[in-house]
């Protein structure tokens, strides 16, 4: 561990009616599949031998003046809009925490694959080989669009076959650790809500202002709670609006799914959209579309009227529903803000802004494109029309569909931190993540152990990454 590492454990400071201290499971077999050395060497932990790195990540010993058990954290939530009060983390553990010595973050490191718990509910608590593979796949290419989201930080294999029916059985099991910023959601304060819980439901908004929005500390104990709530919605909101931009399904946005801090986490059965479609679902078993794309912000303003239902003991409806107000006008505000940072483009102002966005969202809407294929076709503006001309989607610049678009970017300048002249954007064609592509990724892997085309795909998306990152105007999005 190098001088930069800054352990923590206050999450202890909660106490025990939030948590259980739990045993983690021990595994047959522990092969690194992967390492993200470039976040491991931002908290200080980049210089471990990979026999520490499978000590502390596959084997869960405790890391150094961090937490000295693993904490399985109890919660409640809304499951597709059912309230589930037996929730909790069933295959998964707040392992350690840490500073992020950049600025100051308080992150967590949390496990999903990592042994039973009070909370499996019957599960098996473990992670097939297949499912780390997608949560890596997820976190690597939303934080190259900048997308405020948990970063895959280790995956292991750890050789038990597992029954699963969603997938060919017995399939290969692994574990994985995330870094995080927060691992409270939105349903840990649901469930103290719902046992009427008044006292900890006030100390555990005073931790999360005391760690995560410690700019409301000097306010008033009434303003603070309203506060508290009004931040959280800004920070949901925004994140929502780059996932928008991003063409994102995260296919499971229960209020658990969500937390304080606004980043995007657990990724299940995502998806990125082949093609413009608001009904597009990620879950097979979202039969009714709640989680579908076009209706993302929806529930997760639903969400947090949860949450501010749940604060009203500690404070009053007066002081928290112009809060929750905020929503609507910060995510338009925000999805303004995202759609034309990926676009390499400077914002105007948020009227000029909006009919930007809704002519974008017109076009998009009358012809059905290549989602991710318009953003690297228009990158940059008009100064890039050659790309534009030299697309497979070429056709569709030059239909009456385009014109309200193209008039629209004419009034729009190129960011002049888009780098129109890097590799990755003098490509023939963007780097995508569609479900075939996932499927294509795997196939290798379970039939010869070939692990090359993961490899070379996460190539191409850090690629992406430093192509994209002076766009990323928040520092804690990439190393």
């Amino acid at each position: 561990m190098s001088d930069v590492y800054r352990p923590s454990k206050a999450h202890m400071a909660l106490g025990s009616d939030f948590f259980d201290e739990v045993i983690p499971a021990v595994f047959p077999q522990t092969t690194l599949r992967f390492r993200n050395q470039a976040w491991a060497e931002r908290v200080g932990l980049g210089d471990m031998s990979e026999q520490d790195w499978i000590a502390h990540f596959a084997k869960f010993e405790s890391l150094a003046g961090s937490l000295e058990h693993p904490l399985a954290l109890r919660y409640h939530g809304h499951q597709f809009g059912a309230y589930n009060p037996d929730l909790g983390d069933g295959r998964g553990f707040l392992f350690g925490q840490l500073f992020d010595p950049r600025d100051d973050r308080l992150l967590d490191l949390g496990t999903k694959g990592s042994g039973t718990t009070p909370w499996s509910r019957g599960g098996d608590g473990r992670l097939t080989l297949k499912g780390g593979i997608r949560e890596i796949l997820a976190s690597e290419l939303l934080e190259a669009f900048g997308v405020n989201t948990s970063k895959s930080f280790s995956l292991v294999e750890t050789g038990e076959a597992l029954e699963r029916g969603d997938e060919p059985s017995p399939t290969r099991s692994s574990v994985l650790v995330r870094l995080s910023h927060s691992h409270i959601r939105i349903g840990t304060f649901q469930r103290l809500a719902f046992l009427e819980d008044t006292e900890n439901l006030q100390k555990l908004t005073d931790y999360a202002i005391a760690h995560y929005y410690r700019h409301l500390d000097d306010q008033g104990s009434d303003e603070r709670v309203a506060g508290f709530l009004g931040a959280v919605v800004d920070a949901v909101a925004q994140t929502g609006a780059q996932m928008i931009a991003a063409g994102f399904v995260h296919g499971v946005l229960n209020t658990d799914n969500i937390n304080i801090t606004g980043e995007c986490f657990d990724y299940g059965p995502w998806r990125f959209l082949p093609h413009y479609d608001p009904l597009f679902t990620a879950a097979y078993f979202d039969t009714a579309g709640r989680y579908a794309f076009g209706r993302q912000p929806d529930a997760l303003a639903w969400s947090l009227t949860r949450l501010a239902e749940c604060l009203v003991p500690i404070s009053t409806v007066e002081l928290l529903e112009p809060q929750l107000n905020r929503f609507w006008p910060h995510f338009q505000t925000a999805l303004g803000q995202a759609v034309l940072n990926r676009l390499g483009l400077l914002p105007r102002d948020p009227e000029a802004d909006h009919s930007f966005v809704s002519a974008f969202f017109a076009f998009m809407g009358a012809v059905k494109p290549a989602y991710e294929q318009v953003f690297f076709d228009l990158f940059g503006g008009l100064d890039n029309n050659t790309r534009m001309s030299a697309s497979p989607q070429a056709g569709l610049y030059r239909s009456d569909d385009f014109a309200d678009l193209g008039n629209a970017l004419s009034h729009y300048e190129r960011n002049p931190q888009a780098a129109l002249h890097d590799p990755y954007f003098t490509s023939e064609a963007p780097c995508t993540m569609l479900i075939e592509q996932v499927e294509a990724l795997w196939s290798p892997i379970a039939e010869r152990d070939d692990w090359s085309l993961f490899e070379s795909t996460l190539k191409q998306i850090r690629a992406m990454a430093r192509a994209n990152a002076h766009l990323h105007k928040s520092d804690a999005k990439s190393p």
